[in-house]
């Protein structure tokens, strides 16, 4: 069985390599970032997230320990 998780797990880091679909950079800099332009299309939601995740995290806790007693 741990030789099937390494294969799958294998097989799966592979894939992801090879399915990188991001461009080639040609203009070599990255550039700045303008007050009309976000780094990333996540900016927007990182408050949300955030409370979002500490609620997973707290729901999940509350249901595990209720399983383990």
């Amino acid at each position: 069985m741990k030789t099937l998780n390494k294969l799958v797990g294998s097989a799966l880091f592979l894939f992801a390599v090879l399915m990188n679909a991001q461009p080639p950079n040609p203009g070599g800099g990255s550039g700045g970032v303008g007050p009309g332009s976000p780094a990333s299309p996540i900016d927007m939601y990182v408050y949300g997230l955030v409370i979002i995740s500490v609620l997973l995290i707290a729901f999940y806790t509350k249901k595990y320990k209720n399983q383990k007693v």
